[in-house]
């Protein structure tokens, strides 16, 4: 009987030691993916293999105390020793890495493909390619050419396995959610509305400018007056592989059909992908007699005309005080090299 006892007392000191002696068998980080399906066995020789526990029979051993725990699929982390009891435990709860990576509004495929290279998320290049596979989005608006515009601008969380076709059904699933929410069972053509929002994006981050804007563009599109939109043209030079980073006389004579200087009407697709208030401005734009805005002298926001005569009244006052603002900063500058 006492050597009964003594055994069963060695065992559970043996099982203790196993389940809850901390170990550390990595120097730096480790990330471990468990695939969906993966059994006790699998998850056992992966965390032994990468030095997270040290004998892959002490998750089983875990696993015998907890029968009935489902161990959850996904990408851990792992930082500093742990024992296999808590090893097991966050497994069972499912404590999965992610990072966030957040793609502003008004950011372009470009944009986001160099943010996740400069952030080690993925390579620019294998963005590019699934962004310009429009098959997720093509129910929606069957005549895009990429997924420009409809990769919603959010805050995504990632891990290491995440590719860059997964994070292309993110953002489209995102638009989803949200184009349903805001057009409210609008008949208007994605497409056209997304080209519409994209331009309001691009041209102010003011959110009570965003349906004047919209309704400038719309009131030019009713005459088939050209929209002479910035953006565009920048948007032109960027696939032309050819934007320097200013808007040059060249770029605003360019053919490229996203030109708008140079083509009437919207551009063939979006330029960048706008957010939700955006999109609200472009399904629902402000009624206004509005053809014209430029930037107002003190800067932050538009002057709207409705004439050409009060436009270039406008225009010339927003030259001269930059002008002025110029001279003002040249003789400030003049003034600190002299002391």
């Amino acid at each position: 009987m006492k050597r009964l006892l003594a055994l069963v007392l060695l065992l559970a000191g043996f099982s203790a030691w196993a389940l809850l002696t901390p170990f550390q068998g990595f120097s730096t980080d480790t990330f471990v993916e468990i695939p969906r399906g993966t059994g006790t066995t699998g998850i056992a020789q992966e965390l032994a293999r990468q030095g997270v526990i040290q004998y892959p029979w002490q998750f089983w051993l875990a696993r015998l105390t907890r029968p009935g725990a489902k161990l959850q699929a996904g990408e851990y982390r792992f930082a500093k020793a742990a024992s296999v009891g808590e090893v097991f435990g966050r497994i069972a709860r499912g404590d999965i890495y992610f990072f966030e990576f957040t793609v502003p509004e008004g950011s372009n495929i470009f944009d986001i493909a160099k943010s996740l290279e400069a952030q080690a998320i993925m390579k620019q290049d294998d963005f590019l390619r699934a962004a310009e596979d429009p098959s997720l989005i093509h129910d929606l608006a069957p005549r895009v050419k990429t997924l420009e515009g409809f990769l919603f601008p959010s805050t995504y969380r990632l891990t290491h396995a995440t590719t860059a076709a997964d994070l292309c059904k993110m953002m489209t699933g995102e638009f989803r959610k949200q184009w349903v929410k805001i057009s409210a069972g609008s008949k208007v053509d994605p497409r056209n509305a997304v080209t519409l929002a994209s331009l309001v994006e691009k041209e102010t981050a003011a959110p009570e400018e965003r349906p004047l804007i919209a309704s400038v563009f719309v009131n030019r599109l009713n005459i088939n007056m050209k929209l002479d939109c910035d953006p565009t043209t920048i948007y032109a030079a960027l696939i032309d592989h050819r934007y320097r980073g200013v808007i040059h006389q060249s770029d605003l004579h360019s053919t490229n059909p996203y030109n708008t200087y140079q083509n009437p009407g919207l551009p063939p697709g979006p330029i960048a992908n706008p957010g939700a208030q955006a999109l609200a401005a472009a399904l629902f734009p402000a009624e206004t007699k509005y053809l014209y805005f430029v930037a107002k002298p003190a800067g932050g926001a538009h002057q709207f005309s409705a004439s050409i005569a009060e436009h270039e009244k406008a225009v010339v006052a927003y030259r001269q005080a930059l002008h002025k603002t110029t001279r003002h900063a040249a003789s400030h500058a003049t003034q600190g090299k002299s002391r």
